[in-house]
């Protein structure tokens, strides 16, 4: 149980999760063209977890001191599981996560897509060791990994399969994946700050310049107002040009996502208390966990 709690089994379940969808609900509906077989896909997604169940290590590792103040309850290095055997889970999941990465690579015939699998684990590292501490940076770093998530699936499984008769197709698909991926990248960039706000104290004490202690909670709180504002806008403008005939698909959106966050904003514009950054951030979750289960509906909007 603590080595879950350690790697943060439940986003890497989500994380599988919006893999798993993508290539079963949203490449297979459309009738796409794919690279890898079901035990090569699964050998990607595997590859994907220990990268990123790595990166949480590593950053704990690195978190020691700042989650004995924002969090002492939950510290798990150093209490349940020592210094060394986090380093030497750290150390054993990029290999195996790498070692996977360049096989595919290979697979599908080309190898230096393996540069992509040691870029991620190489920046999960420097964010935990030094970017997060620069204002903006590691937020940003961390939503763009978790976006990236989504577009490596169509990178190795979509891509290497592209030709002149079949481009159209391919090149719809791998549109919606960025739209997901933009999707993943904006909810996962606002729940950073959230997060930022939560753990303010401990960050003081590390040194991290996160927009709540340079700015102050308030215009931190006020900031995520705004982009939560502009992720709406972002759904309502995908929603009235790809579901306006969808019914269906149309009220999903609307009370599965738009409706939370506008709960969101609601309760962003004046929050100041730990209690309600933690609200914040579990409706931040759900709009995440809902936004990638929509793309079961794909397969019934594609053959309707």
């Amino acid at each position: 149980m603590n080595f879950l709690r350690l790697i943060r089994h439940q986003n890497l379940i989500l994380l599988a999760l919006a893999q798993v969808l993508l290539r079963y609900g949203l490449f297979l509906p459309f009738g796409a063209d794919m690279m890898l077989s079901t035990t090569q896909f699964t050998l990607l997604v595997l590859a994907t977890l220990c990268i990123a169940a790595g990166g949480n290590i590593i950053n704990d590792l690195y978190d020691i001191e700042i989650d004995r103040v924002n969090k002492p309850n939950k510290v798990i290095i150093g209490k349940s599981i020592s210094e060394r055997t986090a380093n030497n889970l750290f150390i054993v999941l990029n290999v195996v996560g790498v070692g996977i990465g360049f096989y595919l690579s290979n697979v599908i015939g080309r190898p230096g897509f393996s540069a992509l699998f040691i870029a991620i684990s190489a920046l999960l590292y420097l964010y935990a060791s030094n970017l997060k501490s620069i204002l903006l940076v590691g937020n940003i770093l961390v939503s763009i990994l978790v976006a990236m998530s989504f577009i490596i699936v169509a990178i190795y499984d979509l891509l290497p399969v592209i030709t002149p008769e079949n481009k159209a197709t391919q090149s719809l698909i791998f549109s919606y994946v960025l739209k997901y991926a933009f999707f993943a990248f904006f909810v996962n960039f606002i729940r950073e700050i959230v997060k930022d706000l939560l753990d303010v104290d401990g960050d003081k004490k590390g040194d991290i310049n996160t927009l709540p202690i340079v700015l102050g909670r308030k215009r931190a709180v006020r900031i995520t107002f705004v982009l939560a504002g502009i992720l709406i806008f972002s759904v309502l403008t995908f929603m009235y040009k790809e579901l306006y005939t969808q019914k269906v698909a149309t009220l999903y959106f609307l009370f599965g996502i738009v409706g939370p966050l506008l709960f969101f904003c609601i309760k962003s514009w004046d929050a100041d208390t730990k209690k309600e950054y933690r609200i914040l951030s579990s409706i931040l979750k759900w709009v995440m966990f809902i936004g990638i289960c929509s793309l079961l509906l794909f397969r019934f909007l594609v053959f309707e």
